[in-house]
């Protein structure tokens, strides 16, 4: 039996009719066979945007920040591509090491190391790493002490709607005092790294930046240390419920921007993750429950926030596609929730959507990063899978 959705004009902009259709004939051949949730991605167009993004950066670099999503799946599909990668952990070092994947494709901005991390990293050959205390330019000196450092600079994360500001990261006179140990320290510090925020939908982000980069990097050269690679970081957004600004026009601005401040021929290394896969994965989940509370129309989906939708309690909201009951139903306003027992597993509220049937499915879209990825099994519900088309 063929599944009939409700494809409305705003879902054409939130996701492309190719990977839309795609799924939908997936699921008109799996569902039954596959039980829900589960995710799917799809890998044409997960190599379309790997091949926009850098494009348009003179001398760039691209590493796939895998933690957005580090499926086998997707890391081998993304190795055949030849991409980079930026890693976090043992774990995500231990992926790529099943892969073969040579340490000269690896490089690691978590400011903050393990130190099994470290000791795996250099037993491995990764030679670039993230810094931004004096603790760490010492664990690194004794542990990896031929690494090539980068301090990672404080710059504005307004317009993201994931800040990464607070964390991590110092203000240009700190950086330059940990320039300088570490190169006292015998580290060999080759340059800087920011992070504007993640769904960063604020253009002028990267430009102030930039310009607080170009700071440091004049400070640097004062004091005699002279940086050749500049880490733009990540921060591309995709599209949710809404257009965003596209890639293209970010880095034909950020490009404009190095050639006017920083000298040519430098090396631009760039970590995007959710704009590598984001709008190429679709949950496919199922609606296993209605309620009216308290004047609220509450919806239960077998995904929630637990096992997949974690980004929805950081902000991030969801476009969704629901199976056509066949009975013409007007729109509601539904609190969407997850299957668990939590009260704190709420997806959404006030999210308008025709009213599905108990048993119906539900497509959750653009949500191929920073699901499976968070996901756990608490409260006993599985690890959604995911599949490659």
């Amino acid at each position: 039996m063929t599944r009939i959705f409700r494809i409305e004009p705003y879902h054409r902009k939130i996701i492309t009719k190719p990977t839309l259709l795609k799924a939908l004939t997936y699921i008109d051949k799996k569902v039954g066979k596959v039980n829900t949730p589960f995710l799917i991605m799809d890998g044409e167009q997960i190599e379309k945007k790997a091949a926009v993004i850098g494009k348009n950066i003179k001398n760039s670099k691209v590493f796939y920040a895998v933690k957005a999503n580090p499926g086998m799946e997707v890391i081998k599909f993304l190795n055949k591509l030849r991409m980079n990668f930026e890693i976090a952990s043992e774990g995500e070092l231990e992926l790529l090491r099943k892969l073969r994947v040579s340490p000269r494709r690896i490089i690691t901005s978590n400011p903050v190391k393990s130190f099994r991390f470290l000791d795996m990293a250099a037993v491995y050959g990764v030679k670039y790493y993230a810094f931004d205390s004096k603790d760490e330019v010492d664990k690194m000196a004794s542990i990896v002490p031929d690494a090539r450092v980068y301090v990672r600079l404080s710059v504005p994360n307004e317009g993201s709607e994931w800040p990464l500001s607070r964390k991590f990261a110092v203000e240009p006179e700190q950086a330059l005092e940990l320039v300088l140990y570490a190169k006292e320290k015998g580290l060999d510090p080759v340059g800087l790294t920011f992070h504007v925020g993640s769904q960063c939908t604020n253009a002028s982000n990267w430009q102030f930046a930039l310009y607080k980069a170009k700071a440091l990097w004049d400070m640097a050269a004062k004091n005699g240390v002279r940086f050749g690679m500049l880490n733009i970081g990540g921060g591309y957004p995709i599209k949710y419920t809404k257009d965003v600004v596209n890639i293209e026009e970010i880095e034909k601005k950020v490009n404009e921007l190095i050639d006017e401040l920083f000298p040519p021929g430098i090396d631009i290394f760039i970590e995007p993750g959710r704009a590598v896969v984001g709008d190429a994965g679709i949950f496919v989940s199922r609606v296993i429950g209605k309620a009216r509370r308290a004047d609220e129309n509450w919806l239960y989906i077998d995904v929630g926030v637990f096992n997949g939708l974690m980004e929805s309690v950081g902000g991030i909201k969801y476009s969704y596609l629901v199976e056509d009951s066949g009975h013409g139903r007007h729109r509601k306003e539904w609190t969407v929730s997850g299957p668990s027992c939590d009260s704190f597993d709420v997806i959404d509220t006030n999210v308008s959507l025709h009213e599905p049937e108990i048993g119906s499915l539900i497509l959750v879209l653009s949500a191929g990063a920073y699901t499976v990825s968070y996901a756990s099994e608490f409260n006993g519900f599985a690890i959604p899978n995911t599949v490659l088309i």
